[in-house]
């Protein structure tokens, strides 16, 4: 007689593609999201470039606006270099944390590389005109009236965006390796 066959316990193993997605206890939850993109040199670099400009953005938005008036043109070159460059980075990361393939069409296209030089040259250039401003308009004020805070702030900005210009100039040496495909 034929005895029904019994089956043993059965083993399910999951496996995920690329890592992408958050890890939770026992699985991959959000798969859409690839984090791992920010742990990489691209990555840490478009976050730096984010975070530098948010910084730059809020000192001049906070302290510069009430001046602007004196500080003339460089003030507002300044802020909108601080702008552009903050949207369209911040852009590009979430292009990289959501798509993998963004991210390696985005790498691999001129586009990366025209970007970071031309915010490279943008932050270099309106910061030395704010550099200028605020030390020949500000720093006389800065002199007589206590509390002052306006001129550490912007001196601060116009600082803090020249770090910026040198982020995007490496990130645009490294951008344009990776175009040429030297990585």
């Amino acid at each position: 007689m034929n005895q029904p066959r019994t089956r043993g316990p059965t083993m399910v193993t999951v496996h995920s593609s690329g890592g992408g997605g958050v890890h939770c206890c026992c699985c991959r939850c959000c798969t859409c999201l690839q984090l791992h993109i920010l742990r990489t040199e691209p990555g840490i670099l478009k976050l730096a470039e984010i975070g530098l400009g948010f910084f730059c953005q809020s000192l001049a938005l906070n302290f510069g606006v009430q001046y602007a008036g004196t500080l003339g043109a460089s003030l507002l070159s300044f802020i909108t270099t601080a702008s552009w460059c903050l949207m369209t980075s911040f852009l590009l990361m979430l292009c990289y944390v959501f798509s993998q393939k963004s991210f390696n069409l985005l790498k691999s296209s001129l586009f990366e590389t025209a970007f970071n030089s031309i915010a490279a040259f943008s932050y270099i250039t309106s910061c030395s005109y704010l550099g200028y401003a605020v030390n020949v308009f500000l720093q006389p004020m800065y002199l007589v009236t206590p509390y002052f805070q306006v001129y550490p702030a912007m001196s601060a900005a116009y600082m803090v965006g020249t770090l910026a210009g040198v982020v995007y100039g490496y990130d645009a040496y490294k951008s344009y390796k990776y175009f040429k495909g030297y990585r």
